[in-house]
């Protein structure tokens, strides 16, 4: 994904292509095991590894949303200010 976002991490194929809420869930569980507590320490690294990418990617998704989100309004906003303005010439107009 780094080619879409220069700024994003590089991460694993499987972890790229995984929705907001595969990746948020998968995290989840992720943690709970690190939090357990119970796995050998080159299976902790590898889990943390997984949850950093996994964390990215839900980064990359809410991120998005936010620009999505930034669009929108901004072309909301837009629509309004043009109306607003154009009423107020109205305005003038029948003043004159």
């Amino acid at each position: 994904m780094t080619d879409a976002n220069p700024g994003a991490p590089d991460l694993p194929p499987d972890v790229s292509a995984l929705s907001y809420e595969e990746a948020r869930d998968e995290l989840v569980q992720v943690v709970a095991r690190l939090e357990a507590g119970s796995e050998p320490l080159e299976a902790s690294l590898a889990l943390w590894e997984r949850g950093e990418a996994l964390a990215a990617r839900c980064q990359q998704w809410l991120d998005g949303a936010r620009e999505r989100l930034a669009a929108a309004q901004a072309a909301s906003s837009g629509a309004t200010v043009g109306t607003a303005a154009d009423d107020g010439l109205e305005d003038e107009e029948e003043d004159a």
